[in-house]
């Protein structure tokens, strides 16, 4: 049977690939005559795992990813995606940790739109419990709009370990919570964070958010009492991503 393989781009997806999964990387198609840095250091990278690599033109990039920023580089990558651990992920950073937890997201459009959210923030990982939870089904991958083949979506069997377990890494993990007496602006997120946020009108289970290094709370200023989760979790993270700019 043929190799099935799907398409991601930019170079955050392609280098993130590289690195986790070489082995699924099948042939990388990059913009002709781009020699900068990032480009060259892609280059680099690729070589060192033997993946092949053409030029293409920028109309045929554009083809191969509508819609998308391809930055000059679309990977063709296998169709199924390798199974990663936490683990795995953060022994491959190279900047702080800036993760995702959902606690009992159980609606797919939501993941995959929490995906969209984390993809956008630059967030490392989503991680969410086995139970309780939708799972990364075709809904949720279609919702992603290709968020699902760039960020690492990991299951684990107890969310509350896996937050310890980060901890233990240095990890300072933070619970969304609407009671919580600081807001997320109060909350210094420059080194490396996990955002926990739970189902909208749930929010996060009792064991979860006792687990948690802190709680922060987004303040409303309308009548809405909650927001989605997807948005909320955008809200946290890009806030995490401005603070490390500052």
């Amino acid at each position: 049977m043929a190799d099935e393989t799907r398409l991601i781009h930019g170079f955050h997806a392609v280098t993130a690939k590289l690195r986790h999964d070489p082995a699924g990387v099948r042939e990388i198609c990059l913009a002709a005559g781009r020699q900068d840095g990032r480009m060259r250091e892609l280059v680099q990278l690729a070589e060192r795992h033997g993946v092949r690599m053409v030029s293409l033109d920028a109309a045929r990039l554009d083809g191969m990813a509508p819609g998308g920023r391809h930055q000059g580089v679309v990977a063709k990558v296998a169709a199924q995606q390798k199974y990663l651990t936490v683990d795995d992920v953060l022994d491959g950073l190279t900047e702080p940790a800036l993760l995702l937890a959902l606690d009992g997201v159980t609606d797919p459009h939501n993941l995959g739109a929490c995906l969209r959210v984390a993809d956008a923030a630059g967030a490392h990982a989503v991680i969410a419990p086995k139970d309780r939870a939708c799972g990364l089904n075709a809904t949720a991958i279609k919702v992603a709009s290709g968020a699902a083949d760039t960020v690492p979506y990991l299951v684990v069997t107890n969310l509350a370990r896996t937050l310890r377990d980060l901890k233990e890494r240095d990890i300072w993990t933070i619970g969304a919570a609407g009671e919580a007496g600081k807001d997320l602006y109060a909350i210094e997120q420059k080194g490396a964070t996990a955002w926990v946020l739970g189902a909208e009108g749930e929010g996060l289970r009792r064991l979860t958010r006792e687990t948690c290094d802190e709680l922060a709370r987004i303040p409303m200023y309308g009548a809405v009492e909650s927001l989605n989760v997807s948005v909320a979790a955008g809200i946290c993270l890009f806030e995490a991503r401005r603070q490390r700019t500052i």
